[in-house]
């Protein structure tokens, strides 16, 4: 399914106000796009009613609510964050979801003038120096265990996001069904049974990815070969690919 819209989202927000659902709150929690989405101003505004105690949810206490806008990469729910700074009893908990929160744009020099007054804030500051937000990523093993899926001599990027299916290019896992439909037709089905050998499935090609420059194209194969991304819907992030460009 498609994430929540607006509307859908508004919806949701007031089914969680009146209901103990834990349901409900994973669909807002991991059905509404990050970012500067309008659903996720629909979702960050409702979390901050929370945390200013304007609203409660029987399923989504303050702590929950941080970790929540923790998720959602950067966008609205930066302002959020850093209005809990300047509350006491959260700005702790506000600190460490911002720290690992880098995409806050002018908001940074809103940090920064925090900081002068406010240790919250100047912790920020110096975990962003620090790049704990990088640091702490896992890191890569010294050795992977892959089982390769090989498609030989040259893959473009209309072999990953066909032209023909540009109009589902918004719904990223309906238009990976159409990755290398015609290039190598079975291949979804190849990958599918790669994957029961409990190995990480590797894209290998003599050249990969020549042609015009396609997100759509990266977003086709993290679907089929990645993994999920916390708190955001219909994504994948990593997976390996090997080939000459």
């Amino acid at each position: 399914p498609l994430p929540l819209n607006a509307n859908q989202t508004k919806e949701l927000c007031k089914l969680l106000e009146n209901e103990n659902n834990e349901e409900l709150a994973n669909l807002l929690e991991n059905r509404v796009n990050p970012g500067v989405d309008d659903a996720a101003l629909v979702k960050c505004e409702f979390l901050d009613s929370i945390l200013k105690g304007k609203i409660s949810a029987p399923n989504i206490d303050k702590k929950r609510a941080l970790r929540m806008l923790g998720t959602m990469l950067g966008g609205y729910n930066v302002k959020v964050l850093i209005d809990a700074l300047k509350d006491e009893n959260i700005a702790k908990d506000s600190a460490e979801v911002l720290k690992n929160i880098i995409f806050v744009h002018d908001n940074f020099h809103t940090i920064a003038e925090l900081s002068k007054n406010n240790p919250h804030a100047k912790e920020v500051l110096q975990s962003w120096a620090n790049a704990d937000w990088f640091n702490k990523k896992e890191k890569l093993p010294q050795v992977i265990k892959c089982i390769v899926f090989k498609v030989a001599g040259e893959t473009n990027t209309d072999d990953l996001s066909p032209a023909g299916d540009a109009f589902t290019r918004s719904d990223i896992p309906l238009h990976a069904n159409a990755m290398l439909k015609v290039r190598q037709a079975g291949s979804l089905e190849k990958i599918k049974e790669l994957k029961k050998s409990g190995r990480e499935v590797v894209y290998v090609g003599d050249v990969v990815g020549t042609g015009s420059s396609r997100k759509s194209a990266i977003n086709s194969i993290q679907w089929h070969l990645g993994k999920e991304i916390e708190g955001v819907p219909n994504k994948h992030s990593g997976g390996i690919v090997m080939g000459s460009t």
